[in-house]
């Protein structure tokens, strides 16, 4: 389904961590492939930034079986406009350069399951702020991100596809690119 031209950001899930290679020129050449225009891929970690005329969800479709195909992986993405990234960016609350903690956005494609993982850091008094339907900032001391309790929580098989997350650092340098 064909909408307007629109600057998008792909967030890639679980990519160049547990033995799922993606290098970036391949998935460029890949998101090329599915027809997107000016495509730009950032870091290692899996993040694109493209333009499209595909509607959110059929994007997100798209670019998934293509990343399934071409390396053979579960792979899931987070489709969302550059404009709606910039807006969650600017609403975390934290600092990208604090000293002693890390500040984290993480993006669903579910608002239930944000919901739910929202749930758990509260329970556990994790530092978090809702920034809307599709993502929630959250801290974690230097050294501690896998011991907190949304790092944990998007870990788990439950959370895997619907969920990823970025640092603020790699989210300003993602609006940056858009």
């Amino acid at each position: 389904m064909k909408g307007s031209v629109t600057r998008f950001a792909i967030l890639l899930r679980g990519v160049n961590v547990g033995g799922i290679t993606v290098k970036m020129a391949d998935l460029r050449a890949v998101l090329q492939g599915l027809g997107l225009q000016a495509v730009r891929t950032l870091l290692a970690s899996g993040n694109a930034v493209v333009t499209s005329d595909l509607e959110p969800v059929v994007l997100k479709a798209s670019v998934e079986q293509a990343l399934r195909t071409e390396f053979g992986y579960e792979a899931w993405v987070i489709v969302l406009p550059m404009t709606r990234v910039a807006e969650l960016a600017d609403a975390v609350p934290y600092a990208a350069d604090d000293p002693a903690v890390h500040a984290y956005v993480t993006f669903s494609s579910d608002p239930g399951v944000l919901d739910e993982l929202v749930g758990l850091g509260a329970a556990a008094g994790q530092e978090q702020v809702r920034l809307g339907a599709e993502a929630v900032a959250w801290t974690a001391r230097k050294g501690l991100t896998l011991d907190s309790t949304l790092s944990k929580a998007t870990g788990k098989p439950r959370y895997k596809s619907a969920t990823t997350t970025r640092n603020l650092r790699t989210l300003h340098k993602i609006v940056d690119a858009g």
